[in-house]
This record gives structure tokens, C-alpha cells and sequence, in this order.
């Protein structure tokens, strides 16, 4: 018995959300962090805002939304700016953070902060857009498809890409415990340069495409 082409759909779009969020960034680094002090709830909320800005830039490539995404790439300088400039001053703000001494508790404004920070830090990069664009081509999917078939497909992007950071937070947080005070100083310190320097990365990078 063949399974459902909608089926099909949300796997390979799932496929997509997955080979988008695994490879390890600055975001990746955030998730890794905030499981380490926080919790694994404050590290899947973090790797959700990635997610959900995934599925909505994933949307934009399916649906064919020409004037939305060429916006978009068209603002993509202040996105950068914006970007970069955030990611160097988390770079910063976790370099010369002590560890804590206990947990922040996850309720409050913590949860939907962690979310919404890592949310807006993959929206500033537009050029997700034409990176979902060529994939999708690739695999004969995106513009043309049926509604149900774009729903399903952003729906698989979204559950790839949060299958992701839920496995990673989880994985991390089986080794929270074993984290002494000495090590997450370290941590601190290479997260914050390593973020850092993906800031300065993308202000450099700004700068020449200007000059």
C-alpha cells in the first residue's frame, strides 16, 4: 500500500527543516548554552524560535511569494546589520558571564524570551529564503504545489527542524549534571567568542558587499 503523497510531502519537508537546523552555528551554540544553565526547556524553547522562523521563510519559498521574499532580500543589509550587531553583543554578554549559581526557573519571560530571541536572530537572515527555494527545486516541490501540499510541506519543515533541537536539547541536558562551574566558565567563554566572532563575521561581510 502507497502512502499518502501529503505524507511523502511533510517527510521530505521534514528532511529540509533538518538538514537546515543541524549544522552547528551560532544558533546551535545558544541551544547548547541555555540547555547548560537553564534547562532543557529554556534550550527547546531556544531551538523552537529557529524552528518557527524556518517553517515561516519555508512558507514564503513554497507559497511562491515573490514580492515578500524579494522584500525581504532587497532589506537584507539592515537585516544583516541587525543581525550581526545582535549576535555580537550575545557573543560578548556570554563571554563575561559567571555561571550561575542555580537554574533560572522556567516560567515567566524567560520561555518566550529564549524563543523570541533566537526567533528573530534567523529571521535577520534572509537568504534562508533562497536556500529553501533551491532545495525545494531540487525536489521538485515548491511554487505550483497545492495548498495541502505546501501546508504539508511547511508543517515537515517545522517538525524536521524541531525534532532537531528537541534531541539536542535533550542530549545535552543528560550531561548538565556533569558540568562543573570551572567548565561552563570555559563554555562561556568559547560560546561568547565563537558567537562573537559569527557577528563580526556577518558586519565584515556587510561592510564589503558596501565598499
Amino acid at each position: 500500500m502507497e502512502a499518502p503523497e501529503s505524507f511523502l510531502t511533510a517527510c521530505r519537508g521534514a528532511l529540509l527543516g533538518l538538514s537546515i537546523a543541524a549544522p552547528v552555528g551560532p544558533i546551535g551554540l545558544l541551544c547548547i548554552r541555555r540547555t547548560l544553565v537553564d534547562g532543557w526547556r529554556f534550550g527547546l524553547a531556544t531551538g523552537l524560535g529557529a524552528a518557527t522562523a524556518d517553517a515561516a521563510y519555508g512558507a514564503i519559498a513554497a507559497g511562491g511569494l515573490g514580492a515578500v521574499s524579494g522584500l525581504l532580500v532587497q532589506q537584507r543589509a539592515g537585516l544583516q546589520l541587525a543581525g550581526g550587531a545582535f549576535l555580537l553583543w550575545i557573543g560578548i554578554r556570554t563571554l563575561l558571564q559567571r555561571p550561575p549559581t542555580e537554574a533560572a526557573p522556567a516560567s515567566g519571560r524567560g520561555l518566550p524570551g529564549a524563543f523570541t530571541a533566537t526567533f528573530a536572530l534567523t529571521l535577520a537572515n534572509p537568504m534562508t529564503i533562497l536556500s529553501f527555494v533551491g532545495l525545494f527545486a531540487a525536489m521538485g516541490l515548491g511554487p505550483g504545489a497545492t495548498t495541502a501540499d505546501s501546508v504539508m510541506l511547511v508543517l515537515g519543515v517545522f517538525l524536521g527542524s524541531a525534532a532537531w533541537w528537541l534531541g539536542l536539547s535533550a542530549a545535552v541536558a543528560g550531561l548538565r549534571q556533569r558540568v562543573t562551574p570551572v567548565a561552563m566558565l570555559w563554555i562561556n567563554r568559547i560560546s561568547g567568542c565563537v558567537v562573537a566572532v559569527y557577528g563580526l563575521k556577518t558586519l565584515a561581510g556587510l561592510l564589503s558587499s558596501t565598499v
